[in-house]
């Protein structure tokens, strides 16, 4: 697989790079902490919830306003994982999907255990953050594939007949591996989405998400990058369902002013590929950042993960400064947020002055170590 090199890197193109995954990551959180309250409710309960124009600003969920769910948690231990993949490759061990299985697992962990294990060195910095140990809903499905220490593969998937959102929501970190082709961003996230949702429609739709944010973060325009995840797709068994609800998000956007409604339709019945189509939707239409999650989380679907998912797009396209700040203000865990997306930059693009495998930064190593 392939690995970012520090040559590609003059300091504009770091500092785009870097604005790119913190709005991706502060995008995906703050579209997850937005449809969070709403996750339940169908539409009629959302507008009769919070009036008729429906869910238009943070409302308290888990005690707080700005709270987050399992699918920004997991979001994180995707890209502390993919961190330590490339540590770890100073070793000579290069095998991604096993290096985000670990770090799933220690998310795992975070959903059973009472806070934090501090003799525990090899956990790196991440699973040591207390905040992280809230349980928020997780679904079974990932409960289960994570339950034990066999790690899930396209052959031998867990839950095979899963074909929910989950996945599709942890994986717009793939994407931010820009330095990477397009068609290896599309295979680690089918082999890790493989880890809780092997249904087919739930590993390509987190391919495809991972490549249209991959396109976005290279600077492609959104439908441009749709079409490139079409292009990868269709060589892929399994792939009709995904690439239609792509097209007819496509489709969608030329067929008047955008209602609940037109979300709800692509969103069907909350599976992966419903969600993708419906977030690659409201990215589309949505007049900024703002609209286009309101947009996404006021429907009778899943509205956590169509918000983070949403959030992601829009993240990875604008950057972090096109957020709404007033949401960024009272989102929970955003410090940690911001550590992780500026370390994940840097190590993509000067990984090379941090660790090699002749000598490393003792203080990286300690962040994330190559155990």
């Amino acid at each position: 697989m392939g690995v970012t090199t520090g040559a590609v890197w003059g300091r504009a193109e770091q500092q785009d790079y870097r604005s790119r995954v913190r709005g991706t990551l502060l995008g995906v959180a703050v579209g997850d902490a937005l449809g969070g309250p709403a996750d339940t409710l169908s539409l009629a309960e959302i507008r009769a919830a919070y009036g008729g124009a429906g869910l238009l600003d943070l409302a308290p969920g888990y005690g707080r306003r700005g709270s987050v769910t399992h699918h920004t948690q997991l979001t994180l231990f995707t890209v502390d994982g993919l961190i330590r993949a490339q540590v770890r490759r100073d070793t000579g061990a290069w095998h991604p999907p096993t290096d985000l299985h670990r770090a799933y697992l220690r998310w795992a962990a975070t959903q059973r255990d009472w806070g934090p294990d501090e003799r525990r060195a090899e956990d790196g910095w991440l699973a040591r953050e207390e905040w992280l140990y809230a349980r928020r809903d997780p679904t079974r499905a990932l409960l289960t594939g994570f339950g034990d220490r066999t790690m899930g593969t396209p052959e031998s998937p867990k839950n095979p007949d899963e074909m929910g959102p989950e996945a599709v929501a942890r994986s717009a970190p793939f994407g931010l591996l820009v330095g990477w082709e397009p068609q290896l961003v599309v295979q680690l996230a089918v082999e890790c989405a493989a880890q809780t949702h092997g249904h087919p429609v739930a590993c390509l739709s987190a391919g495809a998400y991972a490549v249209i944010v991959h396109g976005l973060a290279r600077g492609d325009s959104l439908d441009g990058a749709v079409q490139r995840a079409l292009a990868l797709l269709t060589a892929r068994p399994g792939h009709q369902p995904v690439c239609d609800a792509l097209q007819h998000a496509l489709g969608a956007v030329r067929q008047g002013m955008p209602t609940p409604a037109r979300v709800e339709e692509l969103a069907g019945d909350g599976t992966a590929d419903g969600l993708l189509a419906a977030s690659v939707y409201c990215a589309l239409v949505g007049e900024d950042v703002r609209h286009g999650l309101c947009l996404a989380v006021n429907q009778s679907g899943p509205s956590a993960a169509a918000g983070a998912l949403t959030g992601g797009l829009l993240g990875a396209l604008h950057g972090e400064t096109a957020l709404p700040p007033a949401w960024l203000a009272e989102l929970e865990g955003r410090p940690t947020l911001l550590e992780l997306a500026d370390d994940f930059a840097m190590e993509m693009t000067q990984g090379p002055a941090l660790h090699g495998p002749s000598g490393a930064s003792p203080g990286w190593l300690a962040r994330y170590p190559r155990a």
